[in-house]
């Protein structure tokens, strides 16, 4: 695992398609038992080099019901994106993920953790790679069908600020999903 974490952390493979320097920012163990796999870190994630070091990684960690301390806990945690590395700006936001790293990297890194209970698909691109046909029309409807895919996994929006509307416009995701959510975190978080 740890020649493959190098590998990855020295990738840079899409360095003529980013705005800076490559920089993989992502956090495995084979100890992990939850995998959360979202989009691309943004432009102050890539500065601070630590996954989810921003507004949507707090969200994200309400949204679980852990400890920041819990969260960076690579025993419990591993925090993998679609992209590796910041993809930059676009007129709506950030840019979609960089399509090489999850194909080049993925296979790999999630045949090393070995004991992950729950993967939680954050996001259309984690959610379309890795339900492929069984995913919904929408981001909305493969949520809602949340259920469909467990055990294994656990599909949710981006928990980011930009999201409030989506959030404001599906109360039912906060009243029905996230405490469901919780519950499926805390068997897996507090048996260790």
């Amino acid at each position: 695992m740890k020649k493959l974490i190098a590998e990855v952390s020295a990738c840079t493979i899409c360095k003529k398609f980013l705005p800076y320097k490559p920089r993989p920012v992502f956090s495995v163990s084979p100890d992990a038992k939850i995998l959360i796999i979202g989009q691309a870190p943004g432009q102050k994630v890539h500065d601070s080099g630590i996954a989810w070091d921003d507004k949507s990684g707090d969200e994200l960690r309400r949204w679980l019901g852990v400890s920041k301390e819990q969260f960076y806990n690579s025993k419990l945690f591993a925090l993998m994106p679609m992209g590796f590395c910041y993809p930059g700006k676009g007129t709506s936001g950030d840019l979609p993920p960089r399509p090489e790293c999850a194909p080049l990297w993925h296979a790999a890194l999630l045949q090393r953790m070995k004991d992950v209970k729950l993967v939680l698909l954050i996001g259309q691109y984690a959610q379309n790679y890795y339900l492929k046909e069984s995913v919904k029309d929408n981001l909305t409807e493969t949520v809602k069908a949340y259920k469909k895919y467990l055990p294994e996994y656990f599909p949710l929006p981006h928990p980011s600020p930009r999201n409030r509307f989506w959030l404001a416009k599906n109360p039912w995701f906060q009243r029905k999903v996230i405490p469901d959510f919780k519950r499926q975190v805390q068997k897996i978080v507090t048996r260790g």
